[in-house]
Formats: C-alpha cells, structure tokens, sequence
C-alpha cells in the first residue's frame, strides 16, 4: 500500500494511543460511520446497512498502543474498524467495533478527520444512541449538526433538532471540526435502553438514515439480523460496560 494512503495523528499531543487509516480507493464525498457505545446501536444499524447494500471492504483503522480487540467470523479474523464503498453509491461507511475510551477519542476523531481532510471528504456524519431517561413519545431520532449539514441534507425532513445538552468524545470531535471548518457534520441521536443490542434504536436510526440519504433499505430483517449477532454484540457490549461505566453522561445533560 503506497504512503499516501496512510494517515495518523501525533499521539504525543492528546495521549499514547495512536490510530492510522489504511485505505484501498478513494472514499466518497461522505463518510457514515457507527461506534461501539451505549446500546451498540448506531453500530448496528451502520453494520446492517453494510450487509444489505452489498458494500466491499475498502480500507481499515489501525490503532496502536490502545487495548485492542480482533474480531472474527467462522473462523476467519478481521480489523476491528473498517471502511466500506462500492461504486455507483456516494458514500463511505465507518464500522467501529473498537470501544474506544474518552482519553483516547481525540486521537481516534483527529487521524480520522485528518484522513477526510486529505481524500475531499466534504460530510461527516454519525449514528448513534443515547442513554437517557425518556418516555415512549421519545422513541425517535433526532440530529445535532452544522448548519450547513441541516441545509444540505435535513430540508424537509422529518428530523426533530436534540434540544440542550452536549456530546463528548469522538462525536463531540467531530462536530467541533465541522463548527470550526467547511466540514459540514452530523450526528443522528435516538435514545437507548440498557439492553444490548436495542433493536428498535437501531432500527429507528437505519430508517432515518436510509430515509435522508435516499437508501431505499428495508428495515424489516433488521430484528432477524440483530438476533443472529445478539450473543456477539452482548460480549462486545459486556467488554464495553466494563470500561465505560464511569463515564456514562449524566441524563440531565440531554433535554
């Protein structure tokens, strides 16, 4: 693989975990990505789309100096975030099953954000659950986002704004990014339960998703999906609880 395919971070200037994107082909214009966090939803629903839209690997994350994990399938091992395309669609999807922890995030966003820089990727955006206190009128998604993200892709949608609050790790990154440059950037919320994986945040954030970009995915096998990788996602998920209790966010920060 050529050197200009490979893009990292300093990991002197946030902490001792470093992170390289290894890619195979250009990306596209927007990359969607899904991180293991609470409720694993936002990575199921990104992982369900990859399977049902017949994406090819493209490229993968490296992570150094960082806890790591290997996944594997039928034997068969592969990277634990990875990047897939194919042609005549434009767009990128990011599949973390990495759990990654805040002192590492700003490394983790900052190779990724460098490597989009550097490959024209104009859009970000993320699918991801909440863990907040909510009732059943609550069970939809909602989106914080650059203004220029609501203009380009959230006209006419119906995608209700987060009221108050704020986001932190990789998320919180990237969207500081897309306030501080011509990256326009988003995040598709919807609140979680503890259970692992919540199919129904899951499918609430793949509908959204296929809805705002024009998918035309059937969300109905997603439950049957979601219940053959149940017994993978709970032990990706216990992993994940054991680092992550301590930072879980204070329900008061959404409102």
């Amino acid at each position: 693989m050529p050197d200009d395919a490979r893009y990292s971070n300093d990991p002197l200037t946030h902490s001792t975990a470093s992170f390289e994107v290894m890619q195979d082909t250009e990306p596209s214009d927007t990359l969607l990505a899904g991180f293991s966090q609470f409720g694993l939803a936002g990575l199921t629903a990104v992982d369900f789309l990859v399977d049902h839209l017949d994406l090819e690997q493209t490229g993968y994350v490296a992570a150094d100096s960082l806890p790591a994990i290997t996944p594997f399938e039928n034997g068969t091992p592969r990277h634990h975030t990875r990047l897939f395309s194919r042609d005549g669609l434009d767009l990128t999807l990011l599949v973390n099953e990495l759990f990654v922890p805040t002192v590492a995030a700003d490394s983790f966003a900052d190779a990724i954000l460098d490597w989009t820089e550097a490959n024209g990727v104009g859009e970000v955006a993320i699918a991801s659950g909440v863990p907040v206190a909510h009732g059943p009128d609550e069970h939809r998604t909602y989106y914080v986002a650059t203004d220029d993200y609501v203009d380009d892709r959230l006209a006419g949608h119906d995608v209700p704004p987060m009221g108050t609050g704020f986001l932190d790790g990789v998320q919180g990154r990237i969207l500081q990014r897309g306030i501080d440059s011509d990256l326009a950037a988003g995040v598709y919320i919807t609140p979680v339960h503890e259970r692992v994986p919540d199919v129904e945040a899951a499918i609430r954030l793949t509908q959204t998703v296929s809805d705002v970009y024009g998918l035309d995915v059937d969300t109905s096998p997603l439950e049957a999906f979601a219940k053959e990788v149940a017994d993978y996602y709970a032990e990706l998920a216990r992993r994940v609880e054991a680092v992550a209790e301590q930072q879980k966010p204070d329900d008061r920060m959404y409102v």
